[in-house]
């Protein structure tokens, strides 16, 4: 279990070196605030080299328009945006 304390899972926590130390190097991303703490996590996982899925139907904004923007034109530069049904198909 990771405690976050700031925006990014990845400030203040130790969640680099849990996922380092068993080998993960993929991230599925979801998660309320798109915005902030997807956004941020993302922006923060790519820096560290980590492959990353962002769960469309996963994830919320209060702002449709921001989610959306964020779906279409600015997340897909860093990470494969997935919907759900896709993920669970290809994790089966």
């Amino acid at each position: 279990m990771v405690t976050k304390q700031l925006v990014s899972a990845f400030t203040g926590t130790n969640l680099d070196m849990i996922l380092r130390s068993n080998n993960i190097e993929t991230l599925l991303l979801a998660g309320i605030l798109t915005q902030g703490v997807v956004l941020s996590t993302l922006r923060h996982a790519s820096d560290m080299d980590y492959r990353a899925v962002v769960v469309a139907d996963g994830c919320s904004d209060k702002d449709p328009e921001v989610q959306r923007v964020l779906m279409e034109k600015i997340f897909p530069f860093q990470a494969r945006v997935a919907m759900v049904e896709e993920v669970a198909g290809a994790l089966a």
